[in-house]
């Protein structure tokens, strides 16, 4: 359901929110997402653009979460690059569908309780569960 941008964004949305002290560079977050550096560029220019993540040139400088990790949900980070699209019309253009069919509302419910869950959870939720399988971790640090 979700892109692969919107899955990269995430990874790298929730890298920063794991280390928040600490900006971290495109090589490295590259690395640790295994997002592949080119692409993780735009997905970066996207949250950038979107004032969810700030970028600092320069030695010392990388990209930073620009919003507290407790106020950026995983919506918002779908959201900045490759948004749910609802179906509003019919997908088909037929003219006697004024209204969507009961296939294409169905799926559009779909697409609205994907919205309100994805719109529930925090990256500092993700980041602070208890879970013992730690985000973007194959050990724990």
């Amino acid at each position: 359901m979700l892109s692969k941008t919107a899955e990269y964004a995430l990874r790298a949305a929730v890298w920063l929110a794991s280390e928040a002290d600490h900006p971290a560079s495109a090589d490295q977050l590259a690395e640790v997402t295994k997002v592949p550096r080119r692409y993780l560029h735009k997905v970066l220019q996207d949250l950038v653009r979107a004032g969810l993540v700030r970028s600092q040139p320069g030695p010392g400088g990388g990209y930073s979460l620009a919003v507290a990790s407790k106020d950026v949900t995983i919506l918002a980070v779908v959201t900045a690059v490759a948004p749910l699209e609802r179906i509003k019309h019919c997908p088909l253009g037929l003219p006697s569908h004024t209204k969507l069919c009961p296939l294409h509302k169905e799926l559009d419910r779909v697409y609205a309780y994907a919205e309100e869950s994805l719109g529930r959870v925090t990256l500092a939720q993700l980041v602070n569960s208890k879970s013992k399988i730690i985000p973007l971790c194959d050990v724990k640090l």
